[in-house]
């Protein structure tokens, strides 16, 4: 078994044994050393967001300094949501590796399929006009950060 896969286990193992939510782990790797760790807190949280990748990229950024995770890899106990995706993407990890895929993921009953499948559009443009007043005062500014 990979090392840094079994790391995972071990996250997704703790959360489920401390009732923190379902059965999703992940590590976050740089050169060789895991530096993020987390598990779904989903339940212990009382927000839908704390899966186990966010909640590892969260503890990789308070490590590292940085919002900046370029160059990590990323494990998890299952193919990510997309919420997750996202976040990997966001967060400029180079590679994910995991282990249960989404039909795995469903048949233990999480809903992941349907995030996949869904045709719902359940956003509407609002108030352009003023927030592009916000995008131009962010223009503005000298000292700003694009990510």
């Amino acid at each position: 078994m990979d090392k840094y896969m079994k790391a995972a286990i071990d996250e997704a193992r703790k959360g489920i044994n401390a009732g923190d939510g379902g059965p999703f782990g992940c590590v976050i790797v740089k050169d060789g050393e895991i530096i993020g760790r987390g598990h779904n807190e989903v339940v212990k949280q009382n927000d839908p967001t704390c899966h186990g990748e966010v909640m590892a990229i969260r503890d990789a950024c308070r490590n590292t300094g940085s919002f900046d995770l370029s160059g990590c890899e990323l494990y998890t106990t299952a193919e990510p949501c997309p919420m997750c995706r996202g976040a990997v993407m966001w967060a400029n990890i180079r590679r994910v590796y995991y282990g249960c895929n989404i039909a795995d993921t469903d048949s233990i009953g999480f809903r992941d399929k349907v995030f996949y499948e869904s045709p719902e559009n359940i956003s509407e443009e609002l108030d352009r006009k003023a927030c592009l007043e916000v995008f131009e005062e962010y223009r503005a500014l000298t000292d700003k950060k694009h990510y």
